[in-house]
């Protein structure tokens, strides 16, 4: 009797771009048992590659391949989850603890560090890290250095992307970065699980390239895992333990402030920049942090580059969030409201109803009565309380007697007068009270 043929199943890399491999993966490529496939399934792949040549000869008899309609059953996945994925029970992938470039002395129990330092990178730059380690397949090693100074597992591989200045780890790369929502993730954004159960060996971390479908259930991951650094679809959060990871943004990307804009170097642009009339790129990338800091309910378009009250009602609640009142908390960014935005420091903008409602006046101010009361031939007792308020405060000089319930050009004049005391210039000092001038005579 002839002896069977011996047949070695063959497996592409999971990243192969050559048309052979992706017909592989839309065709044949099942989970196996135990990531949750069915075990027959499984066994009818590997049948199919055993007898589709010619058939297979058991006993003398010759049996008909197996259809390839049945191959396809079940569906496919995108890439493939590593042997060891990091974050199973400590048998994978660990990770070495926080040390310098090259090496060195590494804490024995690792911890975030004193003072997280961070400098200013792109996100095109981030990505092109994480592909040079791709490319090479840096082989994964807890103890080993990449000539470049990174440690060759996980946590090393986002230090590197990050061109951070030393090796750090699960424990203590949130430290350099902002909390954000799944909605928010950008490519350059890492997805962390760290297990303080079994800190070293059971956590891992990836680096989010994007949305792999319109339905966000699967995104590009950069990761150093093992046998080697690799770029794949992989399931969101992860493969396992999924509902422990947690989405991150890195302080110093400059394109894309923490939580929103911007970069987190950018100086402060100067009062001037903000309020009535400013219309500048600030004020968009002001907007955008404040939308990513819990700020989008202020917004019905936009952010965008014209100052608007929107601007300011999420810059006051922004402020009031950390814990500031009066002068510290009047809806325009100082020195101190950028920095917090641009740096992703304090606290974020509480949900609607959780903080009190933020109106367009400040502590202890009347609310703003709306703008078609100043108007020729209106009457009204907000008028008159209006006007008592700019001679309180020293614009009164236009008034021959009064000031009154009716609106007159002398209000107008008296409402320009203190306008332009703020530094307003054109339609912004036209001496008809809008919610930010209502709000500073009266603060």
């Amino acid at each position: 009797m002839e002896a069977a043929p011996l047949f070695e199943e063959f497996l592409p890399e999971s990243d192969c771009d050559c048309p052979g491999c992706i017909h592989w993966r839309r065709t044949a490529h099942v989970l196996p048992p135990r990531l949750g496939g069915h075990r027959a399934a499984h066994g009818a792949r590997r049948a199919l590659v055993l007898a589709a040549a010619a058939g297979t000869v058991l006993g003398g008899q010759t049996l008909p391949a197996v259809a390839s309609a049945e191959v396809g059953t079940h569906p496919a996945v995108p890439g493939a989850a590593p042997a060891d994925d990091g974050s199973d029970d400590g048998t994978g992938n660990p990770q070495g603890g926080v040390g310098p470039l090259h090496g060195g002395a590494a804490t024995s129990t690792p911890g975030a560090p004193g003072a997280a330092t961070y400098g200013a990178i792109t996100r095109a730059e981030i990505i092109e890290r994480a592909q040079k380690w791709v490319a090479a397949k840096v082989p994964y090693d807890m103890e080993k250095y990449w000539p470049d100074g990174y440690r060759q597992d996980c946590s090393g591989f986002v230090s590197m992307a990050w061109n951070l200045g030393g090796n750090e780890w699960t424990g203590s790369l949130g430290s350099y970065a902002v909390r954000i929502a799944k909605e928010q993730l950008q490519p350059g954004d890492i997805l962390l699980f760290h297990n303080p159960a079994n800190p070293t060996k059971g956590s891992h971390v990836t680096i989010f390239g994007g949305w792999t479908d319109n339905a966000r259930t699967h995104y590009t991951a950069y990761e150093q895992t093992r046998p080697h650094a690799r770029k794949q679809a992989t399931p969101y959060a992860y493969w396992t333990n999924g509902d422990r990871y947690l989405a991150y943004r890195y302080k110093g990307v400059s394109d894309g402030a923490p939580g929103g804009s911007g970069s987190a170097r950018t100086p402060y642009p100067g009062a001037r920049s903000f309020g009535p009339g400013a219309h500048n790129p600030y004020v968009t990338q002001l907007g955008k942090a404040l939308v990513a800091r819990g700020g989008k309910r202020f917004y019905r378009s936009g952010p965008g580059p014209r100052w608007s009250e929107a601007d300011r009602r999420a810059t006051q609640a922004f402020q009031l969030a950390q814990g500031w009142r009066g002068g510290a908390a009047d809806g325009l960014p100082g020195p101190t409201t950028w920095s917090y935005l641009m740096k992703g420091k304090g606290r974020n903008i509480p949900a609607a109803g959780a903080d009190g409602p933020v109106t367009g006046s400040g502590a202890g101010a009347p609310a703003y009565p709306g703008r078609s009361v100043f108007r020729p031939g209106r009457s009204d007792p907000a008028i008159e309380r209006l006007g008592r308020q700019l001679v309180k405060k020293g614009f009164g000089r236009h008034y021959a007697r009064g000031p009154g319930p009716s609106w007159s050009e002398s209000d107008r004049r008296n409402v320009e007068a203190f306008q332009r005391a703020q530094g307003w210039r054109g339609a912004a000092a036209d001496g008809y009270p809008g919610p930010e001038t209502w709000r500073r005579l009266f603060r």
